[in-house]
């Protein structure tokens, strides 16, 4: 299953969830679910500008989580 890194992100940078959800825009419940995986999509205009903000690309954003009868078929993004 592919995750949002967000959390990750904004700790290594010293930034803070709400710093965040202020320069995004985004509605609090909506970002709430976004950067806590509890939906099943994001607009690329909300990669790319998180992306901006934190000074790095979609790559980074993502992870890959395995289950563990999905781990010899692991695929890179």
């Amino acid at each position: 299953m592919v995750k949002l890194d967000v959390l990750t992100l904004l700790k290594n940078n010293g930034k803070t969830k709400y710093w965040l959800y202020k320069r995004l825009g985004m509605s609090y419940q909506n970002f709430n679910k976004m950067v806590n995986n509890e939906t099943s999509s994001i607009r690329y205009e909300v990669i790319e500008e998180i992306c901006k903000l934190l000074n790095c690309t979609p790559n980074d954003l993502f992870i890959m989580e395995l289950s563990e009868g999905n781990q010899d078929n692991m695929m890179a993004i």
